[in-house]
């Protein structure tokens, strides 16, 4: 049987000198005792599985909307992918596996139904009202003030380290707003491996979706250098495989590529930057990186991605229909808020500030926009069905 102390005994003994330990959090907004046998970061992974939030990215789109067919990715099977590829590099670098599991299921938390059109429609809408929404900042919010699990105070009260790592969750689609959590210094590596086992995950899987989908196929990618060379490597071993099979390994083979790639670079960037602790990598730039080599070829990998998947007209005619269910649910709410869920109405009533001043509109478009924030592409399929098609029943 082991302890939390003993736990954490062994987090200074087996993690690498810079890997951040429970021992060093900075702590938890508001004072909770300790567990006896379980350590903050496993408690703080813990309760991000029990969220509310985190079921709910069972039903919003990462790619493919839900309904289009059971064997697409959703955010929640991201989410895993994304865990699972992260904690194979956390323990190759002798990292935190905890803290970056935790990380890595709370990193989509503050996601929007139908992805990044969602959030760029529910941004367009805020900012009518001086707002603005971006998905990081909104998993902050979700974590620290929306769930409601504990009466002692707002949200799951997760620690720094954990909460650091949701806001400064950076992709090329991820500009988030960092001031509160130290901005000049760099997050921790656990931190760091996530940003990229998102990039690995999310490129993989969406090519494994798109070649399921018919969206694009082998020939299309015979000028992707990254691709050739996966794809010579599965030919040549089984050259008899049949299609399904020959995709799960072509992924395989790609995932292990990058990932084998990020720890040997990581690796040599922790030795030329001398880093050993926890604060030198605070002081340093990101570590956590590919090659160079790989690097390019990724982008160029991701640039394919764009223009046939991204860009492909069925999916670019699902994101504007997903533009369209969004925006009418808020301008509808916000003429007519009695038609939203008693708690919902609750919270507008509760809010403190001069009616029918900016601030109160402010305010309650903020409430419209957590509400929206917080469901799935079938509940948001469903409202409008029930809002705007006269025979359904309400």
């Amino acid at each position: 049987m082991f302890t939390r102390k003993e736990f954490e005994e062994i987090e200074l003994e087996y993690l690498a000198s810079y890997a951040m330990k429970s021992r060093q959090s900075r702590g938890r907004k508001y004072h909770e005792e300790e567990h006896l046998y379980r350590t903050c970061f496993q408690r703080d992974r813990d309760r991000v599985i029990h969220s509310s939030a985190f079921r709910r990215l069972e039903y919003k789109t990462q790619v493919f909307v839900n309904h289009e067919g059971d064997y697409y990715r959703t955010r929640l099977t991201h989410t895993l992918e994304v865990a699972q590829v992260a904690r194979s590099i956390a323990r190759a670098l002798r990292l935190n596996e905890d803290l970056t599991e935790a990380i890595a299921l709370a990193h989509d938390l503050g996601h929007t139904p139908f992805g990044h059109s969602g959030e760029e429609a529910l941004h367009n809408l805020m900012r009518e009202y001086g707002e603005s929404f971006e998905h990081n900042r909104q998993g902050l919010r979700v974590v620290d003030e929306l769930e409601k699990k504990y009466p002692g105070f707002p949200g799951l009260n997760l620690s720094w380290e954990v909460r650091e790592g949701i806001i400064k969750h950076k992709t090329p689609y991820d500009q988030p707003d960092v001031k509160e959590f130290n901005p000049d210094e760099s997050p921790t590596l656990e931190s760091q491996v996530v940003n990229i086992a998102d990039e690995i995950a999310y490129t993989n899987h969406d090519l494994d979706d798109g070649f399921t989908a018919g969206y694009i196929n082998e020939d299309e990618l015979s000028d992707i250098s990254l691709w050739k060379e996966i794809y010579g490597i599965v030919k040549k071993e089984n050259p008899l495989l049949n299609r399904e099979t020959w995709k799960f390994q072509a992924a395989k083979f790609l995932i292990n590529k990058q990932v084998s790639d990020l720890i040997t670079n990581t690796d040599k960037n922790l030795a030329q930057f001398k880093i050993k602790d926890i604060e030198d990598v605070r002081k340093a730039p990101i570590i956590v990186q590919f090659s160079a080599q790989m690097e390019e070829e990724n982008a160029c990998l991701k640039k394919f991605l764009l223009e046939h998947l991204y860009h492909h007209h069925k999916v670019l005619r699902m994101v504007d229909k997903s533009r369209r269910f969004i925006k009418e649910l808020f301008r509808v709410y916000i003429k007519f808020p009695e038609q939203l869920p008693p708690d919902v109405q609750e919270r507008i009533k509760n809010v403190n500030v001069s009616k029918g001043s900016p601030e109160e509109k402010s305010e309650i478009a903020r409430i419209i926009c957590d509400y929206i924030a917080g469901m799935t592409d079938r509940s948001v399929q469903d409202e409008y069905i029930k809002l705007f098609m006269p025979y359904e029943k309400v």
